[in-house]
């Protein structure tokens, strides 16, 4: 897909967003906590367009880790990411994960945590969370919840639990 557009999300964009993540999750839960994360600071919103229809998206939002860190690290967590049915395994969640990394080392973030498929995730560098002192505030397994550094050892001074925005109550 030569002609795919990877760009920050526009405020025209909010209900064709809204239709990929119910779509792809085939259920409001995901749409419904990007609307309500939206207006927070320090999160990052990407779409994927192609012939002029938006088929992805992606959004980084703040995470915390209760436990020991420097409080100025900017540690943002990856979820969801979105592609239409009909567009599934073409590469586009890989190409917005990657532009996603990149905006966010632009954009200032020093980690990145996801919970998703090791196999997967660990394409982008990500590392299981555990190796780095950190867990999920999630009963999830350990090799599923994954971080990567964005800026050199980070974390190095880091443990504790990572804990998602009160939203994320909306995806259990």
């Amino acid at each position: 897909m030569s002609d795919m557009d990877i760009r920050a999300e526009k405020p025209e964009d909010v209900n064709a967003i809204h239709q990929v993540n119910r779509e792809a999750f085939g259920r409001e839960n995901e749409a419904v906590l990007v609307d309500q994360l939206r207006g927070i600071a320090s999160t990052v919103s990407l779409v994927a367009v192609y012939s002029e229809q938006i088929v992805g998206h992606l959004f980084f939002s703040p995470v915390t880790i209760a436990g020991h860190c420097s409080s100025d690290l900017l540690i943002l967590g990856l979820a969801p990411v979105a592609v239409l049915p009909h567009y599934q395994k073409q590469g586009i969640g890989s190409l917005l994960i990657q532009q996603g990394l990149k905006t966010c080392h632009q954009f200032g973030c020093d980690a990145v945590v996801v919970l998703g498929d090791p196999k997967y995730y660990s394409r982008f560098g990500f590392v299981s969370a555990s190796t780095q002192g950190l867990r999920c505030e999630y009963d999830v397994p350990d090799e599923a919840f994954m971080v990567l550094e964005l800026s050199g050892a980070a974390l190095q001074e880091c443990s504790g639990t990572v804990q998602y925005r009160s939203e994320f109550k909306v995806c259990e």
